[in-house]
């Protein structure tokens, strides 16, 4: 009797061993690793054939040095990972060509004070180093934006915005204010223009390779998953409605020449607009409007993650360089009025 009393309790035990193995294995970790082990689709550009050129110097990428890895779009445009690209060969293409780049972030509120000096010191040291950069810094608070030592040929510029009461209508408005300053100053004189959010910090190049004629960027966190996971708007009254789409690319870096950039930013800014008058609002914001932009008009050049990436991930064998990498978020201290 006693041995029948110890086997039925040695089979509930193991009966629990799968549940409870299986709730660890969906932890946000356990899951994040999982994520990381399904494959992503690969190039189907042959080998000898070219790849809808962005630059001239493109002929030089190797879009099988990185078998692990989606190196081309279906629309044969390239995603830039390590290993692809020589970095001499670019930089001296694109001063060659005398590439310039404006870069834009928007600093309102506490934003400001937590993040603005660290991007700006970083991006010093890995933005585009060797060309001509200009930064123009959007905030609500001119005064308190921090002094940089600026290298050769890089200057920075402080235009005041309006504070919005609504963190979302902060990042949605951004894309007129973009707009703007492209038509009145950075066409004169930068070629390109790239466009960030301030809670992150470079950490490892990121230079001309990424400089392309309009420039996206693959989200860390969905690059993994099936399409049916990604976050796009599902609301069919919403201008950003998709119900499907090519990638889930991440607002917090686009880019591309100045003119791309404004139309992107002009189309994204009218639809917000129209959204509003509707009493809609998009499901993630301005990112939502530029997923839907990004798909109706294919961008030309695609960034890994490695331009954005979050630590928080983990470990990702195909994440072989981290060039810019969210800031630890706040948003409970700091989207508070």
């Amino acid at each position: 009797m006693r041995c029948f009393q110890n086997t039925k309790c040695t089979l509930k035990c193991l009966l629990w061993v799968p549940a409870a193995l299986c709730a660890l294995y969906f932890t946000c970790s356990s899951m994040n690793i999982f994520i990381g082990f399904q494959p992503m689709e690969k190039c189907t550009l042959e080998k000898g054939k070219l790849p809808t050129l962005d630059n001239s110097v493109d002929v030089s990428l190797d879009f099988w040095s990185r078998t692990d890895v989606q190196t081309c779009t279906t629309w044969k445009a390239p995603i830039i990972w390590e290993g692809m690209f020589d970095p001499k060969i670019y930089d001296q293409n694109h001063k060659k060509e005398g590439s310039s780049v404006a870069l834009t972030v928007f600093a309102v509120g506490r934003y400001l004070d937590e993040y603005l000096e660290t991007f700006l010191n970083s991006s010093e040291h890995h933005f585009m180093v060797g060309l001509p950069v200009s930064y123009y810094v959007f905030t609500d608070m001119p005064e308190k934006v921090p002094h940089i030592d600026l290298g050769p040929q890089r200057t920075l510029t402080v235009i005041k915005v309006q504070r919005h009461s609504r963190w979302q209508d902060i990042s949605m408005m951004r894309m007129k204010a973009i707009s703007d300053v492209i038509e009145s100053d950075i066409r004169h004189h930068s070629t390109h223009v790239f466009c960030f959010d301030v809670d992150q910090v470079f950490t490892g190049r990121f230079g001309s390779e990424a400089l392309g004629d309009s420039v996206a960027l693959l989200h860390a966190y969905y690059y993994h998953l099936p399409k049916s996971y990604y976050t796009y708007d599902r609301n069919p009254k919403s201008k950003a409605y998709m119900e499907t789409g090519d990638f889930y690319y991440h607002a917090a870096v686009f880019g591309g020449s100045w003119k791309s950039v404004k139309s992107l930013a002009e189309a994204c800014y009218q639809n917000i607009m129209e959204d509003k008058q509707n009493n809609v609002e998009a499901l993630w914001h301005d990112e939502s409007h530029l997923n839907k932009y990004l798909w109706l008009h294919k961008p030309s050049r695609v960034l890994s993650p490695e331009y954005c990436w979050d630590t928080q991930i983990g470990y990702r064998s195909d994440i072989q360089v981290t060039r810019l990498l969210w800031a630890p978020k706040q948003y409970d201290k700091l989207r508070t009025p």
